[in-house]
């Protein structure tokens, strides 16, 4: 009973934790297996920040009962955010159900496994375990070997969120914000680079608030621009990007990173949620329409080549067609080139609940539709501007499509692909863009 698969759902937290959790997991002396067929233990690293999410993990889960009524040592858990918003409710729905554990107890999921395959007649206790633990933040740090060279690779800087916006579970599954200390993330991040990693991306629910309150301010200094500038010192480490992050803690001295720190890439994520400031307040976002246009303008200036990405909630209680006009205008003053643009859903466990639900379905996927028009246009339109120009390209590896065809991003976050070696991978190519698409340059390395 030691072959484990896990899915994941969600965010590249999500990603990261269930990378954690295979690593502890191996190191117990468990299989990780990439059949779900194959494995003894199905795992699902859970979300629930949108309803969809949850109902897929729960529809997942009811196909994994079906599995063990034919199979009794068949074992499988959900873990992660809907473990830690739902409990024991889990334990309820899903009978078979062997184990739910949390977002702060992910390190102790190789020793519940344990205590449930020594159960030799195959009738295990079910193991409930979402209690908070302090300094859980720092059990989220090894990283699995694969036999794939690895180029880049998530960081998790800090846990839990102290924002109180009223659509948000992520308070309630996270916990309070708890940080790690600059000096374990550095060494965590020259360990990856010994490894051949060359891009991080540095996570966490608000990451450009690390430290706020709990680590001081250097020279006028947030913490987390000061674990940039350590970042950036370090040899071999090519690229540092960050997700996700919150407009209020774009201080001018993140905004001015972006022009002192060469390895910080020319890419920010911008979560705008709403361009009317009616509905900002009723969602309980702390800036208004008129700061965060200012936040985005203020990005733009640090470089000619800066690119910007969004999310946004569309059909919040109470947004009337003016309210959604002001979000469709905003979004097209700040240009954004990327985007994650949601129907709003109610998420029980979040102030929002109470407001009612008052935009109807069809409003919410007319408006979506026109969003998504409106970012594929812009989109398409600033991947024109890439047309026979050179762009240093970091090579991950190979394209999903295409004969000797290799896949790489720019350092404001473009997907290319080009003709090339997979001995390339992990190093910069220049190459010249010959062709775009809304999503995606093409193009041909550059001979000097």
């Amino acid at each position: 009973m030691n072959r484990v698969f896990l899915k994941t759902y969600g965010c590249q937290m999500n990603e990261r934790d269930s990378e954690a959790v295979a690593f502890k997991l191996q190191s117990r002396g468990y299989e990780i297996v990439q059949n779900e067929e194959l494995a003894d233990v199905v795992l699902l690293n859970t979300c629930s920040v949108r309803d969809q999410a949850e109902q897929k993990a729960i529809g997942k889960a009811g196909h994994l009962t079906k599995r063990k009524k034919k199979n009794q040592p068949f074992l499988f858990g959900i873990i992660g955010c809907m473990a830690q918003n739902r409990g024991e409710e889990l334990l309820d729905l899903l009978p078979d159900l062997d184990l739910v554990i949390g977002t702060q107890k992910f390190h102790r999921i190789p020793e519940y496994l344990d205590q449930i395959t020594s159960n030799e007649d195959y009738r295990p206790s079910r193991i409930l375990d979402v209690a908070e633990e302090e300094s859980s933040q720092d059990k989220i740090n090894e990283h699995l070997e694969t036999k794939e060279k690895k180029v880049t690779a998530f960081v998790s800087i800090m846990q839990g969120c102290n924002m109180k916006c009223s659509f948000c579970i992520v308070p309630k599954t996270r916990g309070k914000e708890r940080y790690r200390s600059i000096s374990s993330i550095v060494d965590e991040v020259e360990k990856l680079v010994e490894r051949g990693v060359r891009e991080v991306t540095l996570l966490g629910q608000i990451v450009n608030a690390y430290g706020r309150g709990s680590l001081p301010r250097l020279n006028g200094k947030s913490p987390f621009v000061q674990l940039l500038e350590k970042l950036n010192e370090i040899e071999g480490l090519y690229r540092i990007r960050f997700t996700s992050p919150h407009p209020t803690s774009f201080g001018d001295d993140l905004i001015e990173s972006y022009k002192t720190l060469p390895k910080l890439c020319e890419y920010a994520h911008l979560p705008m949620q709403s361009g009317s400031d009616k509905i900002l307040k009723s969602m309980k976002r702390p800036y208004s329409r008129k700061r965060f246009l200012e936040i985005s303008k203020k990005l733009r200036l640090t470089h000619p080549d800066m690119r910007l990405s969004t999310d946004l909630i569309l059909g919040f209680p109470g947004e009337t067609e003016q309210d959604y006009l002001l979000t469709k205008s905003a979004f097209k003053e700040a240009g954004f080139e990327m985007a994650f643009i949601f129907k709003y859903s109610e998420r029980s466990g979040t102030q929002a609940v109470g407001l009612g639900d008052s935009v109807s379905k069809e409003t919410k996927e007319k408006r979506n539709q026109e969003l998504l028009k409106l970012l594929e246009r812009q989109s398409y339109s600033a991947n024109l501007l890439s047309l026979n120009r050179k762009f240093e390209v970091l090579v991950e590896g190979k394209a999903k499509k295409g004969h000797n065809m290799m896949l790489g991003r720019t350092r404001c976050n473009r997907r290319v692909v080009f003709e090339g070696s997979q001995k390339s991978t992990g190093q910069l190519k220049n190459v010249l863009i010959k062709d775009v698409t809304s999503t995606t340059l093409s193009g041909s390395i550059f001979q000097k």
